[in-house]
């Protein structure tokens, strides 16, 4: 018996993607194939995080990536239509943050629905 091989590949669209503050600049936050910007860029800085979050909807960003541990228990996640990526790590230095920067852009890869998940 011989196998076909399904050659039909899944294109996922590109994401809109907002950098907290608290990412730093110098990681290296390429997100190949998805439009990236960060809080600082957004002219954003300093907002809190309910305003944050209204913000992205109103500009129509698909995902969040932050080390805001507290997220999570200060907002109801669940009324906003966007993908929340906490990165679960011990500081914020770019060699810290690298590794779980390249995760996140790994699971963009995949079909994901409003939700926050936790990378480390």
């Amino acid at each position: 018996m011989k196998l076909r091989e399904n050659t039909s590949l899944l294109i996922l669209p590109a994401m809109k993607l907002l950098l907290d503050e608290n990412i730093p600049q110098k990681a290296n936050a390429r997100f190949q194939g998805h439009e990236v910007f960060t809080v600082e860029q957004m002219g954003w800085k300093g907002k809190e995080n309910g305003e944050l979050l209204k913000l992205m909807v109103q500009e129509g960003f698909n995902a969040f990536v932050t080390l805001d541990k507290n997220l999570k228990y200060q907002q109801n996640l669940s009324k906003y239509p966007v993908i929340v990526f906490l990165l679960k790590a011990s500081n914020n230095k770019p060699a810290t943050i690298q590794p779980l920067l390249n995760k996140v852009q790994e699971k963009l890869s995949s079909v994901l629905k409003p939700q926050i998940l936790e990378v480390d």
